[in-house]
């Protein structure tokens, strides 16, 4: 079926194709193997168990599959889910069919990727562009005016990813106004970023830091450098996430700062809020999950925040 050609259903109470009984959440993620997302889906899997609630957890076979999460979307509505949380692959795309699920009564929760053109229940994530613009202004101190850097992009057809290039740019350019920015473009893939950056370390030797809007985009920055033959601190790498392999490759000396997500959080309290909702109860329409700033000397403590061993 193509269903389960393009869906990998990762965790569920109740399967897409079975019956879903009351007090079930659907929740639509982005994936099921990027670290990041595997504490994100960790937070939200926890919320439901404490919340006694059946978890309909399925996402896109890749990250920008817009038309999977589509079809996705529209048979939690057609089996009668309670309420829907999701993490839009495309801002836009997915608005028609929020409208369409908020139309019948079923609230939709929108987790770390916001919907442009359709009211949701509440949006629950970073505040990417508050976040970012802490990124580019500590990036900023890594270099000196005039060093030309990277910024590896995420999906702009998302709001994320907007947010956080816009963010990151404004504020570095503002403290390293003669610094060159060559992006790389990504669909938050993190084989596009090492390809991105090793073609152009290649081509430059004066790249003197690569910063990611998503820890994804590190890692495969970190894979490009050591094609090349480069060690850690070579190029000084930014992250954006907080992710567990990112936070090992700082305790390496390979990453210098990370903007971190409060990954279980957002999972967590996006949950919890569509649980809510699904019992008419108040739910604000913006919960702001945090971030912290890890750097080789704040990594212990973050570690120590969120678990990682």
């Amino acid at each position: 079926m193509k269903l389960k050609k393009m869906l990998s259903v990762m965790a569920a109470g109740a399967l897409m194709s079975g019956s879903v009984y009351a007090g079930s959440i659907g929740y639509i993620t982005k994936s099921a193997t990027n670290s990041g997302w595997m504490m994100i889906n960790q937070g939200a899997a926890d919320a439901a168990q404490e919340a006694g609630v059946d978890l309909v957890t399925v996402g896109p076979a890749f990250q920008g599959d817009l038309s999977s999460q589509l079809e996705v979307f529209e048979n939690l509505v057609a089996q009668g889910v309670d309420a829907i949380g999701i993490a839009p692959v495309d801002s836009s795309g997915v608005a028609p069919a929020v409208n369409d699920a908020m139309d019948a009564g079923i609230p939709v929760v929108a987790i770390d990727t916001g919907v442009s053109g359709a009211a949701v229940t509440s949006f629950v994530a970073t505040d990417n562009y508050a976040v970012a613009k802490v990124q580019g202004a500590v990036a900023a101190t890594l270099i000196n005016d005039g060093d030309a850097i990277i910024y590896v992009t995420g999906n702009q057809a998302q709001s994320t990813g907007q947010e956080r290039r816009n963010g990151f740019v404004e504020a570095f350019k503002t403290a390293r106004p003669n610094s060159e920015i060559l992006e790389v473009p990504t669909e938050w893939d993190s084989n596009q970023a090492q390809e991105g950056v090793e073609a152009i370390l290649n081509s430059r030797s004066d790249i003197k830091m690569v910063a990611n809007a998503w820890d994804g985009g590190t890692m495969g920055a970190k894979a490009a450098m050591e094609n090349l033959g480069l060690g850690a601190g070579d190029i000084k790498l930014v992250g954006f996430d907080g992710a567990t392999d990112a936070i090992e490759a700082m305790d390496k000396g390979w990453v210098h700062a990370d903007t971190a997500q409060m990954l279980y959080q957002m999972g967590y309290q996006g949950i919890k809020a569509a649980v809510a909702a699904s019992q008419g109860k108040d739910v604000s329409p913006r919960i702001d999950t945090g971030f912290f700033l890890v750097t080789p000397s704040t990594s212990g403590a973050y570690k120590d925040l969120v678990g990682i061993k």
